[in-house]
């Protein structure tokens, strides 16, 4: 279903990423997918692909340039050598205004470390219109929540060790005290639950996929994005 494209960010530097198109592009909203730290693999593609069959053109930008990992120490020392401020305000930001050559109005949804940087875009990113963080959110004092000037949905998970209740709690708490429009949903699961490869001997100790949780999750992420990209 998907094609990989060249797109330019805002700085005019190119970069690459994978484009999935539904049947019916024209008029479609939009949807930027942020890549766990894995890189972009097949299971993110699949992401957007999904997103292609509900009817959302969606698009991946490869923060990592090509690179990708299954093992956790690699991923570790890629997401370590990203630089998440300028993945938000250029990689991000890039994409999102290719789409709005497009679509009227584009979102942004992301996982684990994509779904820190949704957070970030969602501060620094005026072209969109909407984002979803699955299980992801950086540290609070890097998010400027009063720069946030649209709705947030977030999918959290209660036994998450990497992005424990405590942190989810502080950024509700700083979400709330700068009036930024936020549903957030809580589901008794580990990190990654919406992935489908945490699961069997690949996956690593902390991640747990939950097709059950994921579904609702999935929902709950389309309802959402029909209502504020439609």
């Amino acid at each position: 279903m998907g094609t990989t494209i060249q797109f330019k960010r805002p700085d005019g530097q190119e970069l690459s990423g994978y484009l999935a198109e539904p049947t019916q592009p024209r008029g479609a909203p939009a949807v930027v997918v942020i890549q766990e730290w894995w890189g972009l693999n097949d299971q993110i593609r699949g992401v957007a692909d999904r997103l292609a069959h509900a009817g959302f053109l969606a698009l991946v930008p490869d923060l990592y340039r090509g690179k990708s990992t299954v093992e956790k120490e690699e991923a570790h020392h890629l997401m370590t050598g990203l630089d998440f401020g300028t993945a938000a305000a250029q990689d991000v930001r890039g994409a999102t205004q290719f789409l709005k050559t497009r679509a009227a109005k584009v979102g942004c949804i992301g996982f684990c470390m994509g779904g820190a940087l949704t957070l970030l875009a969602a501060a620094n990113v005026p072209e969109l219109d909407a984002a979803v963080t699955w299980y992801g959110c950086p540290p609070l004092d890097y998010l400027d929540a009063g720069k946030i000037k649209i709705p947030l949905q977030g999918h959290w998970a209660d036994q998450d060790l990497f992005f424990p209740p405590s942190l989810v709690a502080g950024l509700t708490e700083k979400l709330t005290a700068a009036e930024v429009t936020h549903d957030f949903h809580h589901y008794l699961a580990h990190h990654a639950f919406g992935n489908e490869e945490a699961l069997g001997k690949g996956r690593i100790a902390e991640t747990h996929y939950d097709p059950v949780w994921t579904q609702r999750a999935w929902d709950r992420t389309f309802t959402f994005f029909a209502k504020h990209l439609a």
